[in-house]
């Protein structure tokens, strides 16, 4: 299916799929603290909340939802998002997909508390202490955050790590408080924002 000419672009479309995201997000941490489910947003959303603390203009929306548990939950996190009318995917652990007709995408996606996310990974996730209560819902707190994104460091973890730098989230004294394996991603971020 062919993407709609840009004249036909509409404002209302784009902000019914923010708002998509945003109770997307709100249906699967209710679901988990409705079952009594230890868990913490990670992810973009995370980057979302600490970025607006500092300044609201400056969160970057993204449209899939990445949720830390620890491994013994994950069957009881299954059958709360089920009841919240998430589908597993088949085939994709940890990939809860919104509904039949819901794309990887835009899915819920459950890392593991302590454990890497890919065998490669220099650091596992943090634990679900690692996190605080944020205005809707608990957050990892902003060092497990930037652990997280540093060790991924893919172009969007980049990405996310730039915006927090943007607001002074993250500033040149964050170096000496992370990991000595990871400043060097971060001191080449830090100092090359632009590129």
């Amino acid at each position: 299916m062919l993407p709609e000419p840009l004249g036909s672009f509409s404002i209302e479309r784009m902000f019914d799929a923010v708002e998509a995201v945003k109770q997307r997000l709100i249906r699967a941490v209710r679901a988990l603290e409705a079952a009594g489910i230890p868990y913490a947003v990670a992810g973009g959303h995370a980057v979302a909340v600490w970025v607006e603390r500092v300044d609201e203009g400056g969160v970057r929306n993204t449209p899939d939802v990445d949720i830390l548990i620890r491994r013994q939950d994950y069957e009881a996190t299954s059958t709360a998002l089920a009841s919240a009318g998430f589908l597993r995917k088949q085939g994709g652990m940890g990939v809860f997909l919104d509904g039949p007709d819901g794309k990887e995408r835009s899915a819920v996606h459950i890392l593991f508390a302590s454990e890497k996310v890919r065998p490669e990974h220099l650091f596992p996730a943090p634990d679900i202490d690692e996190s605080e209560t944020a205005e809707l819902f608990r957050v990892v707190t902003l060092p497990a955050l930037i652990r997280m994104k540093l060790t991924s460091f893919r172009n969007k973890d980049q990405m996310h790590l730039l915006d927090m730098i943007d607001v002074g989230l993250i500033d040149q004294s964050t170096v000496a408080t992370i990991p000595p394996e990871l400043a060097p991603r971060l001191q080449e971020l830090i100092d090359n924002p632009e590129s």
